[in-house]
């Protein structure tokens, strides 16, 4: 390899969480200096992401590519973005890490002579010397842009689960791409207009499942997808498939084995994922996922680790017994985030602020993240990714038990039609409702009762809050029917890794994963999820339905790491990262909901009036009407007016 524009080779450097822009698809001079006006406002609106350098490059005629940085590991400037080999020319900009990156360059050493310590340097040399099937031997979070001068091509790239996002949109000829949407909309390029689609989408799941967002004209390039630009050509491919590689996996001689792997496995993420020359600790609610990932941090570390937990004066929401199990287990330098309704409130709007993409939740994140940041940590790690490898949600029994009673289809319509509904009244809960409509349709089958298990507004309410909009499909059970018929590797998994890849691609992919990187990058703090190491999720994906049940607690996992984990914590109730919402949105949250649900009635597709009369509801205590269901809504009318977006 030829010489590289930045640094000398005595020089390290590594640039790691960031943001990416470009423009490609230009022509002529004039063209491409009002390109690179527009990538510098785009680049300054992914400050927060990146506050420690700016970059921008173009060829000679059709690209410009801008950068902003964080830097993690050895912060010099020789690695400052967008990274250009001056001898061929080739550029790259790059959001994230390549956590093997050292085990890569070792490959690549004898062919090439290295100017730096970069991850980035890493993967523009691989990707020159193995083309796109570098890609395959990546383990990381990555977002990039590789311009291959010689080819005149440029290529995007997202992570195989993705981590990290990158949105584009297609303007006046060229294509617009960047890692958030407010970076798109800065280039004053991209219609502040609302999909209808991505609307009902929303409306249904609190969140817009990729390619679509909730812009008409922005979409969001899906995990394991790469995108092809040469000329006025442009190609998409999928470069990586779960549950393809589940199934080229062997088989193992016993559960002793299965779990054997998983440790070495999971131990193994944890070690490649605490590479940083920056303070690294860890997210800590005293759950198994997040003690798992504490006490193997501590294995592998020589070093104390710190760890930050959130605490609530409301005790039916405290965890931090068991956090301070954990942290004194491991001898963790441990912060507890004690939060009241007061000094939450005062952050709200900030986390809204910082919510680049319309979110049912977010503001959880946002909080540990910004008092993580403050206690002067830079990479924090986070158990992300347990519950849904080894079966940890209510869904994973809920779709096995439905799945078990297929034989009421049996019933005649009308019959299970009205058990549904004296069972809905019964009840009185969202999970009754949706039991309901289950008995009243024709299937029993995981297509189609997982799409209703993550669903918020179910279709009897969609045509009430918004008529119109259910006539659109529905896009979990659109994605259920193509994963998961007959002839894919999706078919052939074992049914609770059908339920867990449903989960890590709906509310994984679209909600969880999405708030991580949003609310953290706000603060730009990075997180890192052991748990979504690719080798980890496909030895979890091929494990047997017999070797993951019971699925509480966690059987597989707690199995697979007997002394590290104490009992109280392997057999406490589950109570995940939440937060006292219903009390706080009655009470000192109010006002900031009704201004939320009031900008709702600009979006000419909502039924105000209707928006006004569940409001009430849930006020005057109707179960019906959780304050998940509401508090989306105000996050929908918050965003919609913030953004100007109609």
């Amino acid at each position: 390899m030829g010489s590289w524009r930045q640094g000398k080779k005595t020089q390290r450097a590594k640039t790691d969480m960031c943001g990416i822009t470009g423009i490609y698809g230009l022509t002529g001079q004039q063209a491409r200096d009002e390109a690179r006006e527009t990538i510098a406002g785009m680049n300054a609106a992914l400050t927060h992401r990146g506050p420690d350098a700016s970059g921008i490059w173009d060829t000679d005629v059709e690209l410009v590519l801008g950068h902003q940085r964080l830097s993690i590991i050895d912060t010099q400037e020789a690695s400052n973005q967008p990274f250009l080999d001056a001898k061929s020319g080739d550029a790259l900009v790059f959001n994230g890490e390549v956590y093997n990156y050292r085990e890569l360059r070792v490959e690549l050493e004898a062919h090439h002579d290295f100017q730096t310590d970069s991850d980035t340097e890493v993967v523009l040399v691989a990707l020159q010397q193995w083309g796109r099937s570098a890609l395959h031997r990546f383990n990381g979070m990555f977002a990039f842009a590789w311009w291959n001068s010689e080819q005149r091509e440029l290529l995007l790239v997202r992570d195989r689960l993705g981590i990290k996002p990158l949105y584009y949109s297609e303007s006046n000829g060229a294509l617009l791409f960047a890692s958030e949407i407010r970076s798109l909309l800065a280039s004053n390029r991209v219609k502040r207009e609302h999909d209808p689609v991505g609307l009902a989408d929303y409306l249904r799941y609190q969140t817009v499942h990729a390619p679509r967002t909730i812009l008409k004209d922005v979409k969001l390039l899906e995990p394991g997808h790469w995108i092809r630009l040469q000329g006025e050509e442009m190609q998409m491919e999928k470069w990586w498939d779960a549950a393809h590689e589940a199934s080229l996996l062997p088989p193992v001689s016993s559960r002793k084995e299965r779990t054997d792997r998983i440790r070495t496995q999971l131990k193994e993420a944890v070690r490649l994922r605490m590479r940083a020359d920056v303070p690294l600790g860890a997210f800590l609610s005293g759950g198994i996922d997040s003690s798992a990932i504490v006490g193997l941090m501590q294995e592998v570390s020589e070093h104390q680790i710190s760890t930050f937990s959130v605490t609530f004066n409301e005790g039916e929401f405290d965890e931090s017994p068991y956090s301070r199990l954990i942290a004194e287990r491991f001898n963790t330098n441990h912060h507890e985030i004690r939060l009241t309704a007061e000094n939450f409130l005062e952050q709200v709007p900030a986390a809204l602020a910082a919510m680049d993409h319309p979110s049912g939740d977010g503001p959880n994140t946002f909080v540990v993240s910004e008092a993580t940041k403050k206690a002067g940590i830079t990479v924090a790690l986070s158990g992300l990714g347990g519950d849904e490898l080894f079966a940890g949600y209510p869904v994973f029994i809920r779709s096995h038990d439905l799945v078990q009673k297929r034989w009421l289809a049996s019933w005649p319509k009308g019959l299970r039609k009205l058990v549904g509904s004296v069972y809905a009244a019964i009840k009185s809960t969202g999970t009754a409702r949706k039991m309901a409509d289950i008995l009243a349709g024709d299937y029993f089958d995981l297509e189609h009762t997982y799409p209703l298990s993550r669903q918020m507004l179910l279709e009897r309410d969609l045509r009430k809050v918004a008529p119109g909009l259910a006539r659109h499909p529905n896009a979990v059970f659109g994605w259920m029917q193509q994963a998961l018929e007959p002839g894919t590797a999706g078919f052939n998994l074992p049914f609770l890794s059908k339920v867990g890849l449903a989960e890590m691609h709906t509310y994984m992919g679209h909600t969880l994963l999405r708030d991580t990187d949003q609310m953290s990058m706000a603060h730009a703090l990075e997180v890192r999820v052991p748990f979504l190491d690719h080798h980890l999720v496909v030895e979890a994906l091929a494990a047997s339905d017999e070797e993951k049940w019971p699925h509480t607690p966690k059987k597989l996992l707690t199995d697979a790491l007997p002394d590290l984990l104490p009992k109280e914590v392997v057999n406490r109730p589950k109570m995940g990262f939440t937060l006292p919402w219903e009390q706080w949105m009655r009470a000192e949250l109010k006002p900031l909901c009704e201004e939320g649900l009031d900008a709702l009635s600009g979006l000419g597709s909502i039924n105000a009036k209707h928006i006004d009369r569940i409001w009430e509801a849930f006020l005057a205590g109707d179960a019906r009407w959780t304050f998940s269901r509401i508090w989306m809504l105000v996050v929908l009318g918050n965003w919609m007016k913030r953004h100007g977006v109609v």
